[in-house]
């Protein structure tokens, strides 16, 4: 079987992310999983701290059987001048498959072309498409398990242009969502991601929307998503951001203009007191917990389909 890849959320089907879907519902529902990975290992390597990524992709590895092997970039030739198409067709012959999360989407994009084992994704300056297929799932979940109650919800990422935000603007482009970016206005989105974002929404009748007034985009949502309004590597603009995304906070003032239902998304870390509150977070609106934890059960599914079912043989 050719080997399938993971670097982009447009790398699958609308098919097959309700594949995905169902599949992690049924893991999560069961009180074992299956040991499709038994004998096999999956180097996570991590070129950004993580806790979740990190956490998830380890214990669902071990609980499909396979072994983890936890590799800091740091400790690799990579860091020492070794290219990444030699590390990738090297790596191959050692182990089954890969989880990279690197500060270049390109760097992930190369690796998975030269080597010869599925690569996933597991966070660019590009893209997230894990966490969004964690996203996917909980909402899913509250809405019937039907893709088409998903197209029916108003979906507001308020906050940063970031990895995050553009998985889902492509997420929803390829599965017919609803889904509104409200940022600053110096904070606008790549235009090449927003422009293929549209392309998949005219197949789709998706709908995306970028607007620059919080109080305009939350009128009438039914999900309220936000992240840190500094991302790894960007401290030296700190100041400056806290004082360009305040009015962006998701606060109790913020969550009252939006439907009385409305969920409240967060992908963690947050900082609390900045791009959201203790009250909003820990408040009755909030599911960012429930949204965490379905990283463990996606990353299972993704590692079932992608290297449990021999796609991921040396």
């Amino acid at each position: 079987m050719p080997k399938k890849d993971l670097i982009s959320i447009t790398d699958l089907t609308p098919r097959e992310v309700e594949a995905l879907l169902q599949a992690a519902a049924k893991l999560k529902k069961s009180a074992k999983s299956p040991q499709v990975l038994a004998g096999k290992t999956v180097a996570l390597i991590f070129e950004k701290p993580s806790t979740r990524t990190l956490v998830s992709f380890a214990s669902g590895i071990q609980a499909l059987g396979g072994f983890p092997l936890v590799l800091q970039s740091e400790s690799l030739q990579w860091k020492r001048g070794e290219t990444v198409p030699d590390m990738a067709r090297t790596m191959s012959r050692y182990i089954h498959a890969l989880m990279i999360r690197a500060r270049k989407h390109a760097d992930v994009e190369t690796f998975a072309r030269y080597s010869s084992i599925p690569v996933i994704n597991g966070l660019t300056d590009n893209e997230h498409p894990c966490q969004v297929l964690a996203d996917l799932l909980t909402l899913w979940e509250r809405n019937g398990r039907k893709m088409a109650a998903l197209r029916k919800l108003r979906i507001v990422f308020l906050g940063d242009s970031n990895n995050v935000s553009y998985s889902w603007m492509l997420a929803a482009g390829l599965l017919g969502l609803n889904f509104v970016l409200a940022c600053p206005e110096r904070y606008q989105p790549d235009p090449d991601i927003l422009a293929k974002a549209k392309r998949l929404a005219q197949t789709s009748s998706g709908r995306l929307d970028v607007v620059h007034d919080p109080a305009q985009a939350v009128q009438g949502a039914d999900v309220l998503y936000t992240d840190v309004w500094t991302s790894m590597g960007q401290e030296s603009e700190e100041s400056r951001r806290k004082q360009d995304f305040q009015p962006f906070q998701i606060n109790q003032s913020l969550v009252t203009q939006a439907k009385p239902g409305v969920v409240v998304l967060h992908c963690l870390p947050a900082k609390r007191g900045e791009e959201i509150t203790d009250e909003v977070i820990e408040g009755p609106h909030s599911i960012v917990f429930d949204q965490a934890e379905n990283r463990l059960h996606i990353q299972k599914a993704i590692l079932l389909s992608l290297v449990g079912r021999g796609k991921g043989k040396r």
